[in-house]
Parts: structure tokens; C-alpha cells; sequence
């Protein structure tokens, strides 16, 4: 437990930082045997303790690939931790809320926080297990309208999929640099795969050897991520050991129509159709991205732009000059805008 003035990380926390265990009921039996048990990061806001009949909305912050619930702790010295982030959006009069850092990492980086045979079931998990406990452990305002949703890029993405499907659990969105429009955001990646599958003789024999690599380098990383999103995306029960289908051929890298509109399905820019209704109920739509980003998130961003306007979706929309990576200053004023969205008249 982590109090006023904090620890290395959080010491410009004034608020109560907790570090529960969260019990994963979703997760059971994954086939990756990655923990049920995980750990769940609680900031209370000032005054938790001293006003007890005071209930709070609750932000829900997705990490992004790779990112787990602790690693939102990481003191930088240049850029805020996302603890410190939602203190500087109450420095600037941003009303009180809980903020609850979500832990959705697998053994290969991430699930997308989506239900995936290949993985296990972090869309329950995050739905059920997670808002469950916080709503049974804490003074929550337990409605969607006090319910937030937000994340960095494959963060960003859960936090944009998870409110369109579930407008009965979580009322406003804010997703920062959104995997989006998978045309160009993923297809650049899958030479990385192809390459490691030449070298090491298969898709099976490139993550086992991921696997057992105490550092994972790079380029390897980067093969992998493919092969994480084809477990959130492309899941095949009939296709042990890790499950999935390859969205193109791993000799000659052509692409499989049938494999790949099964990731286009996925993507928010198609999704949004399906899901105008929802999100044309939420109290806040922000998503933004950097007009440099390596994984061309700001033309995703762009496209899922015009799709909402042509839905009659309500949607803020920011552009930032900056890259992908760092961009953790651009939070407090998310924060505060999130909170002020699920605050209570």
C-alpha cells in the first residue's frame, strides 16, 4: 500500500495507491498457463478515507502490448506515470475519481482484451472479474455512466472495442493511439514473422524460442507480436500448440484472404457500423494519435474519424506532433476529461 507522497514512481501521488489480487475466473485453463491470480493497481483519489459515504466513477486503464499493471508505476523523470498523470489532471481542478490499472499480459506480450481460445478470455476478465471486484471492494457509482474506459495503443484499441461491445458496463472511452485500420498498422510487421520462420524452421519453433530466451531481442519481439495478434484475431482450437492461423502463407508470405478478413473484423474502423448505436450513447468518445507514428495509428485514427461522422457518432478527435512512443504527457488532460465526463451532476 502506498500512501501520501508515495514511493519512487509515485512519490507526486497524494491520493492512495493499493496493489490488489484480482482473482481471474475468465482466465482459468488458458492454454498458455499464464496466471488466473494477477495483480490489479487501485488509486484512490484524496479524501477516500476521510469522506466514507462518498462514491467515486471509476477509470479503467488498459496498458498497452508488452505493458502490464505494475510497469504503470515506472517512475520517469521526463514523463509522468499514469498515477502521476491522473494527479496532474487534479492539479488543474479535474473532479475525483478511481483509477484502476488493468494487468492483461500473456507469456507472448498481450491479448488484445479480447476472448480468444488461443489465449484465454481477457474480455470477461476485464468485464467481469475486474469491474467486479473493484465495484465489491470499493465505493464505486456501480452504472455505466460512471464507468471509464482508457489505454495506449493495443490498450488504446481494448479500451475502444471493450466500449462498443459492452455500453452496459462502461459509458466513455478515451484511447490514445489506437491499433486501428489493420491495413497499415499490422501488414508492415509480417515480413518480420516470415523472416523468423525462414530462420528458425516454423512459427512453432520461432516462439518456442522466444520462449526460452532469457532477453527477447528485437527483431524477434517484433515477429512475435504477429503471431500474439493471430492468437487475438485468427484463434484455431483445431491448431495446437499455440492455436492460431497465420493471416498468410509462411513460405511465400501471400496473404490468406479467408484468415485475414477474419483480423479485418476486428478492426474498429469495420466494427463501428455494428456498433453505432453504443457509441453513440457514451458520454465521451476521445481518441488521439501522433502524426508521426511508426505503426501509422494517425491515418487508423483518421479513417475511424470519418466512419464515426458518417454513423452520427459524437467523437473528439486530436492529432499531436510526436511519434508512437513517450507520449505519456498527453494523459492528464485526458484524465481530465474522462473524469469530468463520468463525474455526477
Amino acid at each position: 500500500m502506498l500512501g501520501e507522497g508515495g514511493r519512487r514512481g509515485v512519490r507526486a501521488f497524494r491520493g492512495e495507491i493499493r496493489i490488489d489480487t484480482v482473482i481471474g475466473s475468465a482466465l482459468r485453463d488458458n492454454p498458455h498457463g499464464d496466471p488466473v491470480e494477477r495483480p490489479l493497481v487501485v488509486c484512490l483519489p484524496p479524501g477516500y478515507e476521510t469522506q466514507p459515504t462518498r462514491r467515486y466513477p471509476v477509470i479503467y486503464w488498459l496498458p498497452g502490448y508488452t505493458g502490464t499493471a505494475l510497469s504503470a508505476l515506472n517512475h520517469d523523470p521526463w514523463l509522468p506515470s499514469v498515477p502521476e498523470a491522473l494527479q496532474r489532471a487534479w492539479d488543474v481542478d479535474a473532479p475525483p475519481a478511481i483509477l484502476v490499472v488493468v494487468d492483461g499480459f500473456t507469456r507472448f506480450g498481450g491479448a488484445q482484451y479480447l476472448n480468444s481460445p488461443a489465449n484465454g478470455n481477457y474480455e470477461d476478465y476485464v468485464v467481469h472479474d475486474v469491474v467486479g471486484h473493484v465495484d465489491a471492494s470499493y465505493r464505486t457509482l456501480a452504472a455505466p455512466a460512471h464507468r471509464g474506459l482508457a489505454g495506449k495503443s493495443s490498450g488504446g484499441y481494448g479500451a475502444l472495442v471493450l466500449a462498443m461491445r459492452h455500453p452496459d458496463v462502461f459509458g466513455a472511452v478515451s484511447a490514445h493511439s489506437p491499433d486501428c485500420y489493420f491495413e497499415l498498422c499490422y501488414k508492415p510487421d509480417f515480413p518480420k514473422l516470415l523472416q523468423a520462420i525462414a530462420r528458425y524452421g516454423g512459427v512453432e519453433a520461432v516462439l518456442a524460442r522466444f520462449l526460452e530466451l532469457e532477453k527477447k531481442p528485437g527483431d524477434l519481439m517484433a515477429a512475435v507480436s504477429v503471431a500474439a495478434m493471430a492468437m487475438a484475431y485468427s484463434p484455431n482450437p483445431a491448431r495446437p500448440p499455440y492455436f492460431f492461423d497465420l493471416p498468410f502463407d509462411p513460405y511465400t508470405g501471400e496473404l490468406d484472404a479467408t484468415v485475414w478478413a477474419r483480423w479485418l473484423a476486428w478492426d474498429p474502423v469495420n466494427l463501428v457500423a455494428e456498433h453505432a448505436a453504443a457509441l453513440r450513447g457514451l458520454r465521451l468518445l476521445h481518441f488521439e494519435c501522433g502524426t508521426r507514428d511508426e505503426y501509422h495509428l494517425h491515418y487508423g485514427a483518421r479513417i475511424l474519424a470519418r466512419r464515426l461522422t458518417a454513423h452520427q457518432v459524437p467523437y473528439l478527435h486530436e492529432e499531436f506532433d510526436d511519434s508512437h512512443t513517450r507520449t505519456a504527457y498527453r494523459y492528464p488532460a485526458a484524465f481530465a476529461r474522462l473524469a469530468a465526463a463520468l463525474a455526477p451532476p
